[in-house]
């Protein structure tokens, strides 16, 4: 996986074609958000057990979260503003 503008998510097996996520945005340059998608990506790992399907998951997740976070303001988002919105993104109703 590599962090950018759009995050780009390479698989295990070489017939695969490199994905793109265009969700996120740049209030989630700060520090600790990379922390909290380790974090989303290690939980959705030991749940799955599919590395693929983790790393997908969990860049969207983790990128859902910080556009809803940035709805209040891109300055000024910490880490810690991701929580609530990666909850209810996690588990939708």
């Amino acid at each position: 996986m590599l962090k950018g503008p759009n995050t780009l998510i390479a698989s295990p097996r070489p017939e695969e074609a490199i994905r793109v996520c265009d969700r996120g945005n740049p209030g989630m340059a700060t520090g600790g958000t990379g922390d909290v998608l380790a974090g989303t990506l290690g939980a959705l790992l030991v749940q799955t057990g599919d590395l693929e399907q983790a790393a997908r998951a969990g860049v969207l997740l983790h990128a859902l979260a910080g556009d809803d976070a940035a709805k209040s303001g891109e300055r000024g988002t910490v880490a810690g503003d991701l929580f609530p919105h990666l909850r209810a993104w996690a588990n939708p109703s």
